[in-house]
């Protein structure tokens, strides 16, 4: 499952544009790159770096305008499922 948001105005970085980011769910390598940086905030902004597969410095120039929807939008990429038979 993927979910795609596009960006109010396009990023550029290094000869790219990025004008849609598109976010696959997080698996343990995200929470590996994630653990490299401190704080909550750094670590979900890498997170999301890595589940959209772009460069950090990317992930870093988006609004927070942008930013809130992205997380709201990819929250069930999160890997937080229901509670099932007792187990999380």
């Amino acid at each position: 499952m993927t979910i795609s948001y596009t960006l109010r105005a396009p990023i550029e970085h290094n000869g790219t544009t990025y004008s849609t980011l598109t976010f696959r769910e997080a698996n343990t390598g995200d929470m590996i790159i994630a653990d490299k940086f401190e704080g909550p905030n750094g670590k979900l902004i890498a997170t999301f770096a890595s589940m959209a597969d772009v460069p950090l410095p990317v992930f870093k120039q988006v609004p927070m305008r942008d930013f809130n929807k992205i997380a709201v939008a990819v929250a069930d990429l999160m890997g937080e499922d229901e509670e099932v038979d007792g187990a999380a």
